[in-house]
């Protein structure tokens, strides 16, 4: 894909997210967080449990 592409795809996204009305924009970036949160926990836990596993282990 060359720069020209891209920027075509990028405009052309960004004038489709304007067109849709407030609130439905709202509704996207709600439903996008609740996504985020559930996958952060999942992923959140394995580094925290290796942290903690490495640390238990140099002391």
């Amino acid at each position: 894909m060359s720069g020209n592409d891209y920027v075509k795809f990028m405009t052309q996204e960004i004038v489709k997210y304007m067109d849709l009305p407030e609130d439905e924009r709202k509704k996207r970036k709600e439903q996008k967080k609740q996504q985020e949160a559930i996958s952060s926990r999942w992923f959140g836990m394995l580094p925290f449990a290796l942290k903690f596993m490495f640390k238990k282990h140099v002391k």
